[in-house]
């Protein structure tokens, strides 16, 4: 699977010199990552069935656990919501090195472009994902974009987490856990979650959240971790 390098949103400043070799430098150390860690699934059948059938869905997961989501998803073609601030830029182009493709846009800054252009993925056949606390937070809350996006794509909503047996956590908002050397990575899929065309936020975000919470739940079970909240 390959991703075409990913193009500024409209509007935007031209990118810092150094984004470039940071995002190539980027994506060979989370491939050199993925190397030192075990990698183990749980409940994947049904995205397995869909990645290689006709059946497109959306993922959906906490900011913290975009380090190695990469190895979540096994389909053709993917799109990810990324934020257009110069982090976002440089998350986008770490992502097409890995072969995935992003749409630019957030809850916060650009989200209606954003959106626009993950249903035009969604469309022409892609499967597309989401980070329903990002790009911000706060950490753990859903944000409306995850609701209008599902209900509008009509995609059913897949909600997966990531645990690492032994990690150091950064000292970001989301405190994204980074894996150490030889540890054990469990990744959890959640039963899909199917929204209506009209399925309205107040009802539909805190189910959205209970899944994920759930999903991440277990995954810090079996990594022999508990969620801190």
């Amino acid at each position: 699977m390959s991703a075409a390098a990913p193009a500024a949103p409209a509007g935007a400043s031209p990118a810092p010199w150094w984004i470039a070799p940071a995002a190539w430098a980027g994506s060979l150390l989370i491939r050199l990552l993925r190397r030192t860690v075990r990698l183990r699934y749980h409940d994947d059948a049904t995205v397995r069935g869909w990645e290689a059938g006709d059946q497109r869905f959306l993922l959906a997961f906490w900011h913290r656990h975009l380090l190695l989501m990469r190895y979540a998803y096994r389909g053709r073609r993917m799109s990810v919501l990324v934020s257009r601030s110069k982090d976002g830029e440089l998350i986008a182009r770490v992502m097409s090195h890995l072969g995935i493709g992003t749409s630019r846009g957030s809850s916060s800054r650009g989200g209606s472009a954003g959106l626009r252009d993950m249903l035009r993925a969604a469309r022409s056949g892609s499967d597309i994902a989401i980070t329903p606390d990002g790009p911000r937070g706060p950490l753990r809350e859903v944000q409306p974009g995850v609701v209008l996006l599902a209900a509008a794509a009509g995609l059913p909503l897949v909600p997966v987490a990531v645990a690492v047996s032994r990690a150091r956590e950064l000292g970001s908002w989301d405190r994204m856990p980074v894996p150490l050397p030889g540890s054990r990575v469990e990744i959890v899929y959640g039963e899909p979650l199917r929204l209506p065309r009209d399925a309205a936020v107040e009802e539909w975000a805190p189910r959205i959240r209970s899944a994920l919470l759930a999903v991440e739940a277990r995954a810090e079970a079996l990594a022999g971790r508990e969620t801190a909240r």
